[in-house]
């Protein structure tokens, strides 16, 4: 067959082939830094304390006894008998006293300035410049108080 002969179907264009590569690289967009800050605040504690006192009291007696009495109590006193044993002719028991312990309770107001910590996470993230590979800082989208009441 000649050139002429050949038909239209068999007639071949040649074409230029393409190859892709894909490849990945890390680019840094931003840093995050957390830093924990701890301050101080002053706060008053008012609270009711409660004292107990003992107030012990010697009641002399003297009064002659059949049998040891028991220690009782009255109210807010314990009554302890003290006894002793006389030798006469015959014997008697003798109340010599009574020691009587009265719980007394008082109540005052007690307040005290403490000093309390705290701690607040400080967050400053730095943004990536676009044109180069330095990192620009960016200020937080809200407002910082590393030491609210400005204390050292």
């Amino acid at each position: 067959m000649s050139d002429q002969e050949q038909r239209p179907e068999d007639l071949r264009i040649p074409l230029h082939v393409e190859d892709v590569s894909v490849s990945r690289r890390e680019v840094e967009k931003a840093n995050v830094q957390i830093a924990l800050i701890t301050g101080t605040r002053e706060q008053l504690v008012d609270k009711e304390l409660t004292h107990v006192r003992v107030e012990i009291e010697r009641v002399p007696i003297g009064r002659t006894i059949e049998v040891v009495p028991s220690i009782s109590q009255e109210g807010d006193t314990t009554i302890i008998p003290v006894v002793e044993e006389i030798v006469v002719v015959e014997r008697r028991l003798v109340l010599k006293e009574e020691v009587r312990i009265r719980r007394v309770t008082t109540k005052e107001q007690h307040q005290e300035t403490v000093v309390l910590r705290q701690q607040e996470a400080l967050i400053t993230r730095e943004e990536a410049d676009r044109h180069s590979n330095r990192i620009a800082p960016t200020l937080p989208s809200f407002e910082q108080h590393p030491n609210p009441k400005g204390e050292k």
